[in-house]
């Protein structure tokens, strides 16, 4: 696909990595996409695996992984708030070459995970905690309360994840402020 051979082209790091990759997903039987500036591999239009560069390492991000049995325990939860997806992270090509028939023994069992037709239960936006700030800021103004509460469930879970994540009471207050005319417009806190 042209707009892989593109990413492929520009990065800096993990070049060689990504290429590799790219191989065993193709290898696998695989669609190549392209999807969230990244290369995604698809079966039968779901997303299966995406292969995403950062810092220190690359990753093959498995967007159902939670669903996968791990025999090979490399699976990571990238953040604590991830549900669904978890990544094998590679630091050098060899690790990538020396794990090849565990990662396509993953992805084929991703696969079934599809054609099962398995879903994520994922968190309830009710379970997650709301921050004592917003509480008050939505007591404190209902017009506010009344547009956060038509925000759809995955918007609302990405505020309060959003605010949540400050460790300091001030800079809750302050993205809650910024984030209010965004509330009004029905969008997420990191829409335009």
């Amino acid at each position: 696909m042209e707009k892989v051979d593109q990413y492929i082209e520009k990065i800096k790091n993990w070049k060689e990595e990504t290429i590799l990759l790219r191989e065993i997903c193709l290898e696998c039987g695989l669609e190549e996409d392209f999807k969230w500036m990244h290369p995604c591999y698809t079966y039968q239009g779901k997303n299966i695996v995406l292969i995403h560069g950062f810092k220190d390492y690359c990753a093959l991000l498995f967007h159902k992984g939670v669903l996968l049995n791990d025999t090979h325990q490399i699976l990571i939860q990238q953040t604590e708030n991830v549900q669904a997806a978890r990544q094998i992270r590679f630091i050098n090509l060899k690790e990538i070459i020396d794990l090849k028939s565990a990662i396509k023994a993953y992805i084929f069992e991703a696969v079934e995970v599809e054609k099962r037709g398995l879903k994520v239960k994922k968190k309830k936006t009710s379970a997650y905690k709301i921050p004592q700030e917003l509480k008050e800021a939505l007591d404190n103004n209902p017009e506010l309360k009344t547009a956060f509460n038509k925000l759809t469930p995955g918007r609302q879970r990405g505020y309060l994840l959003y605010f949540s994540q400050a460790k300091q009471s001030k800079t809750r207050i302050s993205r809650i402020e910024k984030s209010i005319p965004n509330i009004f417009k029905g969008k997420g806190y990191n829409e335009k």
